[in-house]
């Protein structure tokens, strides 16, 4: 797809931002489809231990993602891509130790 040929920052930071959260659901409905999904969000602010079982994945959508581009030569993308994966990882350790 032509897309996906895109070397661009702004593309880079859309796919980043894009992948976790498509991660975020696929796991929800994967683990925890039984309970609703504010059930889910309550039980998730009070495990803390959760929050890095659901961000490991979340992530690692992201790092499969930039190897594809780094390996395409499409540096800026992947930029991008590198960016959101490190403030998701920042703000998912935030969360964990001051929430």
């Amino acid at each position: 797809m032509v897309i996906f040929k895109r070397d661009q920052f702004v593309f880079g930071v859309l796919l980043g931002l894009l992948m976790p959260i498509l991660s975020f659901f696929g796991y929800y409905y994967w683990k925890f489809s039984l309970f609703g999904f504010d059930e889910f969000l309550g039980v998730l602010k009070t495990n803390k231990q959760l929050v890095t079982a659901i961000t490991i994945p979340c992530l690692l959508m992201n790092i499969v993602i930039f190897t594809i581009y780094i390996n395409g030569r499409n540096d800026r993308t992947a930029k991008g891509i590198f960016t959101v994966t490190l403030i998701y990882a920042v703000s998912a350790l935030a969360f964990k130790f001051f929430s």
